[in-house]
């Protein structure tokens, strides 16, 4: 074997060793495999999870700005400011 055909495997075997450990090293940090059905599924969970959220959101958004219970905030003040001044 001549000395430039010692140095070529030397180097590939650097560089063999060098690709096994990086592959080794992305591996630790992977998550388990998941298959395509398990990650539509919790995709589709999670959708349906954001609805609901988006659904409660809106419901208290516009609860507080309907004719009626700004009308049940005033007779509420109305009847607490009688109250308070029959107390007096």
């Amino acid at each position: 074997m001549s000395f430039w055909s010692a140095i070529v495997l030397i180097v590939a075997i650097i560089a063999f060793t060098e690709m096994v450990k990086a592959r080794h090293r992305s591996r630790k940090g992977d998550a388990p495999e998941v298959t395509d059905s398990e990650y539509g599924r919790e995709a589709q969970r999670e959708i349906e999870d954001l609805r609901e959220r988006i659904k409660v959101l809106e419901r208290i958004a516009t609860e507080g700005n309907t004719l009626d219970t700004r009308e049940t905030q005033r007779i509420s003040a109305e009847i607490e400011a009688l109250r308070d001044r029959q107390a007096d």
